[in-house]
C-alpha cells in the first residue's frame, strides 16, 4: 500500500454528521501500511493454539480461553484498557475481548470487531483467526503510532459467533441504552483471508437491492469509505448483504451503523467473479470453510494482506479525522423559506410536516424523522391506503432559502429515503440539485422494478464548485413510471466547512 496515495485519498473520504459525524479528511493522519508478516505471527500463535488444546479454539472450550488470554495480553502490553467480558451460553462460558484506546469523544465511539472462537472440527484460522488477527494488528497499531483519534476507539474480539452471534448480542443487550446510543459505528470483519478470496463490502445503502434492506443511517458512509480504500489500490469490490450471518447483526439491530469486509465463505466462485479476482471459478471461496483443513495453510496471502490495510484505512479516516464546521442546516422543526417549485405531479407533492405511516409490503412512507417532529415529505398524509397521498403524475421539487456558501472545501450532508413498490421503474427517483450560477445534479437515486422499503440513509456530497456563491438546494422526486407507489424522506439538511 502506497502511503502518499492513501494520504490523498483520505482527502476523498466523505463520512456523515449525525450516526457518524461528519468529516474534513485531509485533516485526518495518512493510515499505516499493515504488516502482512505481524498478522500472520498472530495467526501461527492462533493455530498453535489450537493444536495444543484439541485442535481447535471453539466456545467453552480451553483453546478459546487461551485464544482470548493472547489477544487481551497482546493489547494490556500496549496501553489500552481491556475487559474479558463473560457470559454464559449451552453451559458453558465465553468471553468477549473488549479493548478501549484512551482519548477521543467518548460519546462518539467507533467500534472494530471480529469474532475469535472457530467450530469444533477445526482451527479457525481463516474463520475466523483472520479476521481477528487484523484487527489485532491494526490496534496495536494505534498503539506504536500514539494514535490521538478524534473518536473514541473501541476494539473487540467476540466469543460464541458461531453458535449464534452469542457473544456480541450479550454484549450489545447488556449496555445501558445510554451507552449503547454512544457508539456510532461498527465494523466487522470476518473471514478476510479466504484462499479463492473475493472482495466483498457490506451493501450498507442496498444499492444492490437484494436481500435484506440498507443498514442503518451511516452505514451506506461505511460502505464507501473501504470503497475508498480498495479503488485507491485498484481492487474492483462487490457489495454483500447484511444477511445477520456475522456480529453486525446485534449492532444493526439496535441502529447502529454497521460495514466491513469479507472474502468469501462456501459459496461458490462464478465464472464472472474469477475473472475479476482471479482464482478459481466453480469452486468455493474457501473450501476449508468449518474443517479441521482451515489452518495457517488456508490462507490467500494477498487477501489479508489488501484486508488488514483495510481496516486500518477506516480506523485512522474514520476516526482520526477532525469533524467540520456547519456553516448552515435546517431540520426542518420551523419554517426557513423553502418553496414548492412548480411540478407535473397531481400528488404527494413535497411539504414539510410531522409524516404518517404507510405501509404497503413494508415500510414505504417513514412516520419517523432522523431528529425532532418534521422533516420534508412527499404528501405527509397516510390516507386510507398506502397510495392515497404518495406521489403521482411526475415530479415534484422544492426549493432552500438562498445560502451562501463559504469559500475552500465545502460539503453538503442530508438524511434520505425512497421508498417504492415492485411497479415502480428506474424513470422513477430521487435527487438532489444545487442551484447557483449553474445547476447541477450532486445525488440521484433511481427506482427499480423491485420492492424497497423506506429506510433512512445519510448522504454527503462535495459541493466545493459552488463556493462563495449563493446556492439553493432543490430537492426533487418523481414518479414518472405510470402508476407506481412512491415515496421519499429528507430530513438535517446541513452545509458543512
Amino acid at each position: 500500500m502506497r502511503r502518499r496515495l492513501l494520504a490523498v485519498l483520505a482527502t476523498l473520504a466523505l463520512v456523515l454528521a449525525g450516526g457518524l459525524n461528519a468529516v474534513t479528511p485531509a485533516a485526518a493522519l495518512a493510515p499505516p501500511d499493515i504488516s502482512l508478516a505481524n498478522v500472520k505471527a498472530h495467526l501461527t500463535q492462533l493455530q498453535s493454539i489450537a493444536t495444543a488444546n484439541g485442535g481447535n479454539r471453539a466456545h467453552g472450550r480451553p483453546g478459546y480461553l487461551a485464544s482470548a488470554n493472547y489477544v487481551k495480553g497482546r493489547l494490556d502490553a500496549a496501553g489500552f484498557t481491556t475487559t474479558l467480558q463473560s457470559f454464559t451460553y449451552n453451559g458453558a462460558t465465553g468471553y468477549n475481548v473488549i479493548a478501549d484506546w484512551p482519548g477521543g469523544n467518548p460519546d462518539d465511539i467507533l467500534m472494530v470487531g471480529a469474532h475469535l472462537d472457530s467450530v469444533t472440527a477445526g482451527p479457525g484460522i481463516n474463520d475466523n483467526g483472520s479476521g481477528s488477527a487484523a484487527v489485532l494488528e491494526t490496534a496495536l497499531e494505534v498503539s506504536r503510532q500514539a494514535l490521538q483519534p478524534t473518536k473514541h476507539l473501541r476494539f473487540a474480539w467476540w466469543g460464541a459467533e458461531e453458535l449464534g452471534l452469542r457473544g456480541s448480542a450479550f454484549y450489545v443487550s447488556n449496555l445501558p441504552a445510554a451507552e449503547r446510543a454512544r457508539i456510532k459505528a461498527y465494523l466487522n470483519f470476518d473471514m478476510v483471508g479466504s484462499p479463492n478470496a473475493g472482495y466483498f463490502i457490506y451493501d450498507g445503502d442496498d444499492s444492490d437491492g437484494t436481500g435484506s434492506g440498507p443498514g442503518p443511517a451511516g452505514s451506506a458512509q461505511l460502505e464507501r469509505v473501504l470503497q475508498d480504500y480498495f479503488a485507491s489500490i485498484g481492487v474492483p469490490t462487490r457489495g454483500t448483504d447484511f444477511d445477520g450471518r456475522s456480529d453486525y447483526g446485534p449492532f444493526i439491530s439496535r441502529g447502529i451503523a454497521a460495514g466491513g469486509t469479507f472474502t468469501g465463505a462456501e459459496g461458490i466462485k462464478s465464472s464472472a467473479q474469477a475473472q475479476l479476482w482471479g482464482g478459481t471459478a466453480g469452486q468455493a471461496f474457501d473450501v476449508c470453510y468449518h474443517r479441521s483443513c482451515d489452518t495457517t495453510s488456508n490462507i490467500n496471502d494477498n487477501a489479508l494482506n489488501r484486508n488488514a490495510d483495510a481496516v486500518a484505512y477506516a480506523v485512522w479516516t474514520i476516526g482520526a479525522a477532525v469533524p467540520p464546521t456547519v456553516v448552515w442546516e435546517d431540520t426542518f422543526e420551523t419554517d426557513r423559506g423553502w418553496t414548492r417549485l412548480s411540478g407535473t405531479a397531481t400528488t404527494g407533492l413535497w411539504e414539510r410536516g410531522d409524516p404518517e405511516a404507510t405501509t404497503s409490503s413494508g415500510a414505504k412512507q417513514l412516520g419517523t424523522t432522523t431528529s425532532g417532529a418534521n422533516d420534508l415529505v412527499t404528501g405527509r398524509l397516510a390516507g386510507a391506503a398506502a397510495g392515497d397521498h404518495d406521489i403521482d403524475g411526475g415530479v415534484t421539487s422544492m426549493q432552500s432559502p438562498a445560502v451562501t456558501l463559504p469559500s475552500g472545501t465545502v460539503q453538503l450532508s442530508f438524511a434520505w429515503y425512497l421508498a417504492h413498490g415492485s411497479n415502480a421503474s428506474n424513470a422513477d427517483y430521487l435527487r438532489i440539485k444545487v442551484a447557483g450560477t449553474t445547476t447541477a445534479t450532486v445525488f440521484e437515486q433511481l427506482g427499480a422494478a423491485a420492492n424497497r422499503n423506506g429506510a433512512w440513509n445519510t448522504a454527503t456530497v462535495n459541493v466545493s464548485a459552488f463556493a462563495g456563491q449563493s446556492v439553493r438546494i432543490v430537492v426533487e422526486a418523481a414518479d414518472a413510471s405510470g402508476a407506481s407507489l412512491v415515496e421519499a424522506g429528507v430530513d438535517d439538511v446541513k452545509i458543512l466547512r
